[in-house]
């Protein structure tokens, strides 16, 4: 083959290469700290890809999949070499007792290898939940890092009453801010919300009443988005259970941008 036709071939596979890699993220699901088994059929379930139950992340993970991300999931404890290849990093629901025989919690030095890798530049969204259904304490040594903590508070009690319909306003934001997450948006759905105290470099998105909601931070050259919340897992993410007025899909989708783009 001619020379300079070989490099020509070269040139244009090494651009499509470089257009196409650069622009596929790698996303990673934490299955460490979040570690359930259905009692029912003995798998792996809760805010999990392969989930497809109103418990899961399925819809989660397809609005990624349609922006050309590639997921994963991670079942050993996160440190610099399992997280060296991801480009967003994804903690939710840490176990409780209650949840798992041998529930996880977070370490210093854990809390310090995912800090590190943020710091380099890595996305991480944290996505907790109230301190009854949530380990927070534990977490706690690696929010500090970003100047955010959980308090054993909850927020948006879903507040029905027995026999008579489900009462989803009374989990409803409306007051959305000027962000990102919320473009386009005017009501979502939130249950049972751990709030979050903020200082350095932590930044509130979402606030009411003077509690944050949700939070975000510049940490080095990374970034980190946290809520006290697992929020978009199957149920909450569209209208399965949700009135149409709910716009769950829409703050989904905008928070995948929002991860993307960083």
């Amino acid at each position: 083959m001619n020379k300079y036709l070989l490099g020509t071939i070269l040139s244009v596979t090494s651009l499509v290469y470089a257009i196409t890699g650069a622009a596929q993220k790698r996303v990673v699901l934490d299955n460490y700290y979040n570690n359930e088994t259905n009692a029912k059929t003995g798998l792996p379930f809760h805010y999990l890809w392969a989930d497809t139950a109103i418990s899961g992340f399925s819809q989660f993970g397809d609005l990624f999949k349609a922006k050309g991300a590639v997921l994963s999931t991670l079942t050993t404890k996160p440190d610099k070499q399992s997280l060296k290849n991801a480009d967003i990093f994804i903690m939710v629901d840490p176990d409780t007792k209650d949840e798992s025989a041998n529930p996880k919690y977070m370490d210093a030095t854990t809390a310090a290898s995912i800090a590190a890798w943020v710091k380099q530049g890595g996305v991480f969204l944290l996505m907790a939940n109230n301190y009854k259904n949530a380990e927070l304490d534990s977490i706690g040594l690696l929010t500090q890092y970003f100047g955010m903590q959980f308090t054993h508070e909850t927020l948006h009690p879903e507040l029905s009453e027995k026999g008579k319909p489900r009462n989803f306003n009374s989990c409803a934001s409306i007051n959305l801010p000027n962000h990102a997450l919320f473009a386009g948006v005017s009501k979502v759905f939130l249950k049972e919300v751990a709030p979050i105290t903020l200082e350095g470099p932590a930044k509130a998105i979402l606030m009411e009443n003077g509690q944050t909601l949700i939070a975000e931070a510049k940490y080095g050259k990374g970034y980190v988005l946290v809520i006290g919340d697992p929020w978009l897992y199957n149920e909450y993410i569209e209208h399965f259970y949700l009135p149409a007025d709910f716009e769950n899909g829409k703050a989904a989708r905008n928070l995948v941008n929002l991860l993307m783009s960083k």
